[in-house]
């Protein structure tokens, strides 16, 4: 590769078959969120909070102002530019920003605002996760008021019921359901374009819209609303973000044939039918989507809303269990349970506090704003934030990682940078209008994740005062030699080079070592997957002393046992029955030593206490686990 290529593709070739399905599955899990989005879109926009008309003009630059955001921004921004800035093959916020700090590692500064800014957009992801189910399960349910105005009343009761009922099968997996997922979805791609031709048919003129100088003259006929009305077009583009985050499950090229073979041409076509429909009839505008359907088809099409809109929710909570156990991995959130879910398919999986986190959140949010209009005034706040940080992150990669020649590169993202500003200046104001919720949730999340990170380096840079260094304890061992039993000790340490309080603890209660006896490290990469000649690190102090370093990759699952039995070294003896794990648990006093605000200490604190315990994150054998505690003063 050149210096002004563009990186490899990490994608192996597949057989027309396996990437038919794979095209399929992509479709069912990357574009639930962003396929749902006509439901609310157009109904949002001429609902009478933005003041724009149903005429000929507004209804012509609204629709072209839709068809060239996504174009710009998710044809042009994701699907050919960013899927390409993979960590890998994976992608995602985290592991962008795995990417972007080792493109800055020269300049420590920039490494360090880069990984807040990565925080903070995994932080509002979650607030997305929130509202993504909640507006979606309630547009699609809203279709009852169209079909049998008699059951408005019971919009409410059913979308808590299909939300409550979708986070309770989650920690019994999605296998099963899972498989159903694409076909339903390309069916509702299919029936989203049939609706659209059904309605330009009637009304062909709005294919007009596709000339972008119907976008350029609705922000000239209206100066005030043009970037205002930015804030509802955005609906059109949420879920944009999941083609990237879900790049690791299906690869760049399947996602991005589902997405100019059946995606986009589905959502213009039906886009441009609800157009059509509002130039004949105005009054079409509260709620464009399911009038748009012949009155025989609409108790069938609220079902199959109903369905698109659970699967969408079920691509953002996958999506959070996902983003948090790669922040895990990386040292940015507390450990915490993982269930897998799947035997054969190593993404699937469940965390409980954030299920039941999520499932809260949601339901508040259905009950507290009542519909889907009310909650389009909250969505996008997050949604425009993180597309922000993406092209802030992968520019930094663009630069300095990829070499892009600057005279290419920095036009096209200043370009960028210029259309995501816009987008983000509109949605501004939805903070006033309810959208605080993932603002205030996203600050909360990212205040947690970088009093964990912070607090653990002033954890560790505690411990280090007081760490006795490695060669002087062995030399005090050769000394005065302690009594010596048989088997392995193996002993976790943050810090090779120091001895671990465990072993110090260790041997002034019980006077005793074992024969062999490992200072063993687990680090995690920025690397998603690493291979088996860059898992291990030995070396041998003499003694019968042994420092091991085992490296992951921050997708992959920390088995300990496991992997050390896989390694191969003379004088060590990794058997099951003869090997021995000591662990470390310090218990963070808050103190007045400069370091955190108290605050953060007392928080950093409660959050150590309630982490889940090493021995069941290294997945450690119960009976043959010893932790012994320490008290530390931050």
């Amino acid at each position: 590769m050149t210096d002004t290529a563009l990186p490899a593709n990490h994608e192996q070739p597949h057989p027309p078959s396996s990437a038919l399905s794979l095209l399929v599955a992509a479709t069912g899990v990357v574009y639930g969120d962003i396929g749902t989005s006509p439901l609310y879109t157009l109904k949002e926009v001429f609902s009478g909070q933005y003041g724009v008309q149903v005429n000929h003009d507004g209804v012509l630059g609204i629709l072209s102002l839709i068809f060239w955001s996504l174009i710009w921004i998710v044809s042009l921004k994701y699907v050919l530019f960013i899927l390409r800035a993979d960590n890998e093959g994976e992608g995602g916020v985290m592991a962008l920003t795995a990417l972007a700090r080792r493109a800055a590692a020269g300049h420590p500064r920039l490494a360090s605002v880069l990984v807040l800014l990565g925080l903070l957009g995994a932080a509002l992801f979650y607030g997305d996760s929130m509202i993504t189910p909640a507006i979606s399960v309630l547009s699609a349910v809203e279709g009852l008021d169209v079909a049998l105005p008699g059951l408005s009343h019971w919009v409410l009761p059913v979308t808590v019921i299909l939300l409550i009922g979708l986070f309770l099968i989650q920690k019994h997996g999605t296998a099963r359901i899972g498989i159903l997922f694409g076909p339903i979805m390309v069916t509702w791609f299919v029936v989203l374009g049939a609706l659209g031709v059904y309605g330009i048919r009637h009304n062909p003129e709005v294919l007009l819209a596709l000339n972008p100088w119907w976008a350029l003259n609705f922000f000239v006929a209206h100066p005030g609303l043009g970037v205002a009305i930015l804030g509802a077009v955005v609906l059109a583009l949420t879920g944009a973000e999941a083609l990237y985050a879900d790049m690791g499950h299906f690869g760049r090229k399947p996602i991005a044939r589902a997405w100019f073979s059946l995606v986009l041409p589905g959502l213009v076509l039906n886009y441009f039918g609800q157009g059509a429909l509002l130039l004949e009839d105005a009054e079409a505008a509260r709620n464009p989507f399911y009038l748009l359907a012949p009155e025989w088809a609409l108790l069938p099409m609220v079902v199959l809303a109903s369905l698109a809109t659970i699967i969408a929710s079920q691509a953002v909570i996958s999506g959070a269990f996902s983003l948090t156990q790669q922040a895990i991995q990386l040292g940015y959130v507390p450990r915490m349970q993982i269930q897998h879910t799947s035997s054969a398919e190593q993404g699937q999986i469940y965390i409980g506090v954030i299920n039941w986190a999520l499932m809260a959140g949601v339901l508040l949010l259905v009950l507290g704003f009542g519909s889907s209009g009310a909650l389009a005034a909250a969505y996008g706040v997050a949604v425009t934030t993180t597309m922000l940080i993406d092209t802030l992150l992968v520019a930094s990669v663009m630069l300095m990682m990829w070499k892009f020649p600057r005279i290419l590169a920095i036009p096209l993202l200043l370009c960028f940078l210029f259309v995501d500003s816009l987008f983000f200046a509109a949605n501004v104001p939805k903070i006033f209008q309810g959208g605080a919720f993932p603002v205030v949730a996203g600050i909360v999340l990212f205040t947690l994740m970088t009093t964990w990170k912070s607090g653990k380096q002033l954890l560790f840079a505690r411990l280090d005062e007081t760490a006795l260094p490695l060669p002087v304890f062995i030399d005090s061992i050769c000394l005065q030699p302690p009594h010596r039993v048989d088997g392995t000790a193996v002993f976790l340490t943050a810090r090779p080079d120091a001895v671990p309080h465990a072993l110090l603890h260790n041997l002034l209660h019980n006077q005793v070592l074992h024969n062999q006896v490992v200072l063993l490290t687990v680090v995690t990469e920025d690397s998603p997957r690493l291979p088996d000649n860059r898992r291990f690190e030995v070396d041998s102090y003499g003694e019968g002393f042994f420092r091991i370093i085992l490296h992951f990759g921050f997708m992959e699952e920390p088995d300990v046992p496991a992997t050390l039995r896989q390694l191969r070294h003379d004088g060590l003896d990794f058997t099951p029955m003869r090997t021995t794990y000591f662990l470390s648990r310090e218990t963070v006093i808050p103190s007045k030593r400069i370091g955190m605000a108290n605050w953060r200490e007392k928080l950093f604190a409660f959050q150590q206490r309630n982490s889940n315990s090493s021995m069941r994150y290294f997945k450690l054998p119960v009976n043959r686990v010893i932790e012994l505690g320490t008290q530390v003063e931050i």
